[in-house]
């Protein structure tokens, strides 16, 4: 089945979790089998998509993050589709369909603080259509929280570091 982890990929996943950096060699040493098995594991985990090997982020150590939680009510029957539209946008790290009073909540991250959420409520919402209301916590401080940079911070600072003057293919 494609979401089962067995008693060695929990193990495994564990240790991934705790830190992704590392070896094959290591993780093998530590789960008691041989680097093979590791990397099959490892192979077949990212293939099913259950695992993810990234670069997380303390947003709250990270000069110029702002970190926000936002609720939204949507039109009830569009649920599926409004999660996944939410989920796709370039500030949002995760979105989740919930109960209690929204029926989605995003985490959204950005490097333009307030001028930042309101363009992600103004221009980014209004483009997925379909949201009836939405509210904003601004997530003053967090412990023990690891972000995924959202796609419009990762792109921003990929190309804070690309050399000036060159163009696509002049490297």
């Amino acid at each position: 089945m494609a979401g089962t982890l067995d008693p060695l990929d929990r193990r495994l996943v564990s240790l991934l979790a705790e830190d992704g950096r590392l070896t094959a060699v290591e993780l093998a040493d530590r789960l008691g089998v041989s680097r093979p098995t590791v990397a099959g594991r490892l192979r077949s985990l990212l293939a099913r998509g259950l695992v993810r090997v990234v670069g997380l982020v303390d947003a709250f150590r990270a000069d110029g993050l702002t970190t926000a939680l936002v609720g939204l009510t949507v039109e009830k029957h569009r649920l599926d589709e409004k999660v996944e539209q939410v989920a796709a946008l370039p500030e949002v790290t995760w979105a989740a369909v919930v109960t209690g009073r929204y029926d989605i909540m995003a985490e959204v991250v950005t490097e333009s603080g307030m001028t930042g959420l309101y363009d992600f409520l103004n221009v980014s919402l209004r483009e997925v259509g379909g949201i009836n209301s939405s509210e904003v916590f601004v997530v003053m401080k967090a412990c023990g929280r690891w972000t995924l940079l959202p796609e419009a911070v990762r792109r921003s600072w990929r190309a804070a570091g690309e050399p000036r003057g060159l163009g696509e293919g002049d490297g």
